[in-house]
């Protein structure tokens, strides 16, 4: 647990590094060089400044934020990542006001009440040092601080079991990301593939358990995803961890269920299959 938070002090918030997550109860190019080239000048070009309003501050600032409908979705993991043809726009999903430090999924940032501002200034803006200027796009490295700042903040302010599960999630996704275009060159090339990969499976298994616990004490929608979606996600997440019994009773549920669309038994009966056969990739 003492890795997920590392680099928080960079933020000023050393303190908070041994927080639990949970209470516990483009085009194909035959030059590949151009073409990487190509992509990264590109990225810019699919993002805008929104501004936003701190609800914690009211401090008006401007983020990054990728273009509606300017990228295209080309396929999605087996746990419901997205990828895009263009980036990676799960880098861009974490809000930080650059002010007091408060930071949230977008989905999440505008939803504040009065005790969960105050909680942020005591435990968060109390020690928070501004962030400083990156370049026109954000690098993975970025992005995972950003995005482990918004946990921070969910766990602080006393979020839902689904919030904090979400925004683990998607560091998961962030992780991989990393690990999947990690340059041939970088030092130490295997061991820091397998120390992201660690680091992915650490935050998969705290979306895990926080899908599980918001199943019980949440309504759906939960982060945007029905019951059937939810239960499809976190077998496929048993499935990914080891957990074979869990991840197969939720199979067996969506199997048997009248509700369930077509599109999600036959993604089940994948996850079965892979079972079987052993994968757990």
């Amino acid at each position: 647990m003492g890795d997920l938070f590392s680099g928080l002090e960079q933020f000023g918030l050393e303190k908070l590094k041994g927080l639990e997550v949970y209470e516990r109860e483009t085009k194909p190019d035959s030059n590949q060089g151009q073409s990487a080239v190509k992509k990264q000048l590109a990225e810019p070009d699919f993002l805008f400044e929104k501004t936003h309003t701190c609800p914690v501050c009211d401090h008006v600032f401007k983020a990054r934020t990728v273009k509606t409908g300017r990228v295209k979705l080309v396929s999605a993991d087996t746990d419901l990542r997205p990828r895009y043809q263009e980036l990676d726009a799960l880098k861009y999903d974490a809000i930080v006001c650059p002010q007091c430090g408060y930071a949230a999924l977008a989905r999440f940032f505008g939803y504040m009440t009065s005790v969960q501002a105050r909680l942020v200034r005591e435990q968060i803006t109390s020690s928070f040092k501004p962030l400083k200027e990156t370049g026109e796009v954000l690098t993975y490295d970025e992005a995972i601080m950003r995005h482990k700042l918004a946990l921070v903040n969910t766990i602080v302010k006393r979020g839902k079991n689904g919030e904090r599960a979400y925004t683990c999630l998607k560091l998961a996704w962030l992780y991989r990301g990393k690990r999947e275009t990690l340059p041939v060159k970088t030092p130490d090339y295997e061991q820091v593939k397998l120390g992201l990969k660690k680091l992915e499976y650490e935050f998969l298994s705290n979306a895990y358990e926080g899908f599980c616990a918001a199943f019980t004490k949440e309504n759906f929608p939960i982060c945007g995803m029905d019951e059937n979606t939810l239960n499809y996600l976190t077998a496929e997440l048993a499935r990914k961890l080891g957990k074979t019994e869990e991840a197969l009773k939720l199979v067996s549920r969506i199997l048997v269920s009248r509700t369930v669309n077509e599109r999600i038994k036959n993604k089940a009966r994948e996850i079965k299959e892979r079972i079987m056969a052993g994968n757990k990739e």
